[in-house]
């Protein structure tokens, strides 16, 4: 049993992130250093680690960080490759020339396109990338930014093509002996583990999803119509229904048969098929077309630098995704043109991952290994060809030659790539670093980490009631580090043991801590602010927080409503 001194020092790397970045308003990347040295000095003079110890652990934590860091920079350079060429004008206009209906719109470009960037490029892309194509549209810019961070939360747990899952959990419980070991006495492996945990995480958000779409709609009609009810919103409750049921029903088989990587890409690839497909065929379109009041009515604070643009029913339809410009359609490329390098992306993953010669290739060929690092049981490695980044980067190489790019153009996509990365390296590096040093600080004296301390006291506070908020803890994750991934890897280990110590299901309460990462996405500091920056808003974050948490409160009760219905009733045998 822990004493109050070790609990207290256990708490303090993770107070100190709340404290700087709460209490002070201290971005990531200057926090996240701070924590990583209080981290060093708790390991060193509360748990006896040695400075050969802290250092390969840091170390440890650096190489996880850079194979997330790998993944991020290909996903962005590709979204950054489609705007310099013209790509998601055409993609945009595809998508607005079926409806000038708002509502319509919303479940089409925030909850479906949105989700489709979020699994191709998490990392708050999606609201950095809509909001503008909204305001292009003619919506109100705090509009644009409250209902794009709202529409995409299914897909957060899957973003960037698994990597949430993939290196947040499954690459910090292999860097962990207890866990591997008793995974493995369950006959399997950790990625196998994590591909189950990764179907409990979609069930979770294919049931409380259920009606993001319509709370996306319901928030824009509520905050921002003229008659300030969600009345109209329910005008389009069977549209957003079936937009969750052709999303959700891919997402949630993909994950079951094909784990982690790929439930929000197919998912989102899905709905849109299908949504669009219906609505082209007349199904589903409201009975009167709504929009909001004219722009002399609205507020001073819905607008800031960049003016809206004009509807697509009073141009020409194409609307361009820097936020107000209005292409003519004769500049737009075919949709097949600017689909084709997603479909490329979404084969060549498929190819890696399924097809075992191809699989066995990848990961055995240009695999950098640090066995043992400073003579450790620690180990880490950089599969350069397996990773995600590998195939971004060669979508983007291909695109090059598909879509005619110039020089400029291929040199603009890798500069706003750089400028869009650079701040996250120091925020991961660190924030890894002292997870490890968290994790690996009982391997020395052989005693309890510093997480291990904390879940024991945590069950024993809480009870059996804990599961109800294992999900607010993930989403607290997500709200300090601004990053689903990192609210995993802080906090993936910790539900673990917490689920250990209740004897209830590890698999079932680490979905949900997945679940509250993506939750947490909605009011982290980082993804609004740049959301944001891109509509010229800068300064409205409190309001747009306060917005948000109107369904953050719905989704985190609802989750923790199931976990203990799935922890007690449903899966109490459930690994």
């Amino acid at each position: 049993m822990a004493t109050p001194t070790q609990i207290g020092l256990a708490i303090l790397p993770l107070a100190t992130i709340a404290f700087l970045m709460i209490g002070r308003y201290w971005s990531a990347t200057r926090a996240m250093p701070v924590a990583w040295v209080v981290a060093l000095a708790v390991g060193f003079f509360g748990w006896g680690m040695s400075p050969r110890w802290i250092a390969a652990a840091s170390i440890n934590g650096a190489i996880t960080a850079s194979n997330i860091l790998y993944i991020v920079f290909g996903a962005i350079l590709v979204l950054y490759t489609l705007k310099q060429t013209g790509a998601f004008d055409a993609i945009n206009q595809g998508f607005t020339s079926i409806s000038d209906d708002r509502r319509v719109q919303v479940v089409l470009l925030v909850f479906l396109m949105g989700s489709f960037i979020e699994a191709a490029a998490g990392f708050g892309t999606p609201a950095a990338v809509v909001g503008p194509l909204l305001v292009g549209l003619g919506f109100p810019p705090l509009a644009a930014v409250v209902v794009a961070l709202t529409g995409n939360l299914m897909a957060i747990t899957f973003g960037a093509v698994g990597t949430p899952l993939i290196i947040g959990l499954e690459d910090i419980f292999s860097s962990t002996e207890s866990i591997q070991s008793t995974v493995a006495a369950q006959g399997m492996t950790i990625p196998e583990w994590v591909a189950q945990i990764a179907v409990w995480a979609a069930t979770y958000h294919v049931i409380v999803g259920a009606l993001l779409p319509f709370i996306g709609v319901a928030m824009m009609t509520r905050f921002f119509g003229e008659e300030r009810s969600i009345k109209p919103a329910l005008e389009v409750l069977p549209l957003t229904l079936f937009a969750w049921a052709s999303f959700s029903v891919p997402y949630w088989l993909t994950a079951y048969f094909l784990g982690p990587t790929f439930p929000g890409l197919f998912g989102a690839m899905g709905g849109m098929l299908i949504t669009v497909g219906a609505l082209k065929a007349g199904y589903f379109h409201p009975d009167e077309e709504w929009d909001f009041a004219p722009e002399e009515q609205w507020p001073e604070h819905w607008v800031g630098d960049i003016a809206p643009g004009e509807s697509s029913s009073g141009q020409t339809g194409a609307v361009a995704a820097d936020g107000g410009q209005v292409a003519t359609a004769g500049e737009s490329m075919s949709l097949v043109r600017a689909w084709t390098p997603y479909a490329v992306l979404a084969g060549l993953l498929v190819v890696t991952r399924v097809i075992d010669p191809v699989t066995n290739f990848v990961t055995s060929t240009l695999v950098l290994e640090w066995g043992s690092i400073l003579g450790t049981s620690m180990g880490n490695s950089f599969a350069v060809l397996y990773l995600p980044g590998a195939v971004f980067i060669a979508v983007h190489l291909l695109t090059i030659p598909l879509h005619g790019m110039e020089g400029e153009e291929v040199k603009a996509a890798w500069l706003e790539t750089i400028e869009k990365v650079t701040p996250a390296v120091l925020a991961l590096v660190f924030a890894v670093a002292t997870v490890q040093i968290m994790i690996q600080s009982g391997e020395t004296a052989g005693i309890d980490s510093m997480l291990v301390v904390l879940s024991e006291a945590t069950a024993n506070t809480a009870g059996v009631v804990y599961p109800f908020f294992a999900a607010l803890v993930g989403a607290f994750g997500a709200f300090l580090a601004g990053s689903n991934t990192v609210s995993d890897i802080l906090f993936g280990t910790f539900q673990y043991n917490v689920a250990a110590d209740l004897g209830v299901s590890r698999t079932v309460l680490v979905g949900a801590q997945a679940v509250g990462g993506a939750i947490g996405n909605l009011i982290a500091v980082h993804n609004v602010v740049a959301a944001l920056a891109v509509v010229g808003l800068v300064g409205e974050e409190g309001r747009v927080i306060r917005l948000e948490l109107i369904p953050l409160a719905y989704y985190a009760v609802m989750t923790g409503i199931l976990s203990l219905l799935f922890v007690y009733v449903v899966a109490p045998g459930t690994f």
